[in-house]
């Protein structure tokens, strides 16, 4: 996921909008609550609170640790994917 990607989630977020999110910006959102464990519960109005409140560092910080989650998660998936053809293989 690119940092813009994930930028335009949490505008959507800070500006409230209730359209449907696609779902790359389910799984941008799911990130966030895993790496800030303070919004985990959050309805995603007060997730757009929260971010509104946050200074620009603070966002910058946020923004690179989103992506760094998504990039583990798809490495992560990736593995299981790869060990789970091998294992089909070795049947």
């Amino acid at each position: 996921m690119s940092e813009l990607a994930i930028v335009d989630t949490f505008t959507k977020l800070i500006f409230g909008e209730e359209e449907a999110f696609s779902a790359s910006e389910e799984l941008i959102i799911q990130a966030f609550r895993l790496v800030d464990h303070s919004i985990v519960l959050d309805s995603r109005k007060n997730m757009g609170i929260y971010l509104r409140a946050l200074g620009v560092a603070e966002m910058i910080a946020l923004v690179a640790q989103v992506q760094t989650c998504l990039a583990d998660g798809r490495q992560a998936l990736s593995r299981v994917r790869k060990e789970t053809v091998l294992d089909r293989r070795a049947h």
